[in-house]
């Protein structure tokens, strides 16, 4: 099943091998007694690079599942003092994994030289559980009561627009007036219906309409550098646009934040690695260290 979860990942037999430090032949024969031993093809063949059947993806998640409860038995078994080692699989959003996560994760991997980071960016609601993730980014309010969740340092959003926009249509005053303006809103979340801001008239959420929306922070990022709208989004991805003033920053004496928490399944046993990368995460992203 390990090899087998590696040729899935990895795409080869050869990529798979090299990984799992055996011969090809070796890779391919565990594959075919598994499959023997099943009464199902899990892999389609080519001469170059192999992809999952439909059996092979439904069986994939199940077997990650039994690999990460089989590496808690270990774990358990150990000393307790035990180095964090083997794979560490994570799920983040793709704007947050990208600008504020990928760059600390050398760090982490130099703490921690027994552990593998295979790291996932969605902005999608994955299942921690059924896809067999260790733990899993969440920006936005929590529904999921399920899991453990530890509280982050909030997205800082900046609302911003092009200066030939700004030029056009004006630069909003008030939180109020973004109801007269074209606001790009990212879809799947409530930032696609209403903003919410801070300042010292208190809270203050502006119902947007949204003539285009998008699931990606990217594709809202080209939309408004196009002079399509308001972007309103995390400030790592706006950075280098709001410094060379590409982006025209608006409303700042105003702050937006969205909750960030990294969230764990509370009926596996906390593994060596996972307790090494929450505890690393949490010390990076704490409410203390600020922006």
């Amino acid at each position: 099943m390990e090899v087998f979860a590696k040729v899935a990942d990895l795409g080869s037999f050869a990529a798979a091998a090299d990984a799992a430090d055996i011969s090809a032949a070796m890779v391919g024969k565990h594959v075919r007694q598994l499959e023997e031993h099943l009464g199902v093809r899990l892999l389609n063949r080519t001469t170059r690079r192999q992809s999952l059947t439909d059996a092979g993806r439904d069986f994939l998640d199940r077997t990650r599942i039994v690999l990460a409860e089989l590496e808690a038995a270990e774990a358990i078994a150990a000393d307790g003092r035990a180095r964090p080692r083997g794979e560490l699989r994570i799920n983040a959003p793709v704007s947050f994994g990208t600008y504020s996560l990928s760059p600390l994760l050398p760090a982490y991997m130099a703490e921690n030289p027994e552990v593998t980071v295979r790291l996932t960016l969605s902005d999608r609601v994955v299942d921690l559980i059924d896809e067999g993730y260790d733990c899993v980014f969440r920006a936005g309010p929590l529904h999921d009561s399920s899991l453990i969740a530890r509280g982050l340092r909030p997205l800082n959003l900046i609302p911003c627009a092009s200066p030939a926009y700004l030029e056009r249509h004006g630069r909003p005053r008030h939180p109020s007036d973004l109801a007269r303006h074209a606001c790009l809103g990212f879809s799947g979340s409530a930032l696609e219906e209403r903003w919410t801001f801070h300042g010292d008239e208190g809270e203050v959420v502006v119902p947007i309409g949204s003539r285009f929306s998008a699931n990606s922070g990217h594709a809202l990022r080209q939309a408004a550098l196009a002079g399509m709208g308001v972007i309103h989004h995390a400030e790592e991805l706006l950075a280098d646009d709001l410094a060379s003033g590409r982006l025209i920053r608006v409303l700042a004496e105003w702050r937006s934040e969205r909750p960030l928490h990294i969230l764990y399944a509370p009926d596996r046993r906390i593994t060596p690695k996972l307790r090494s990368f929450l505890d690393f995460t949490t010390s990076r992203f704490s409410r203390e260290r600020g922006s």
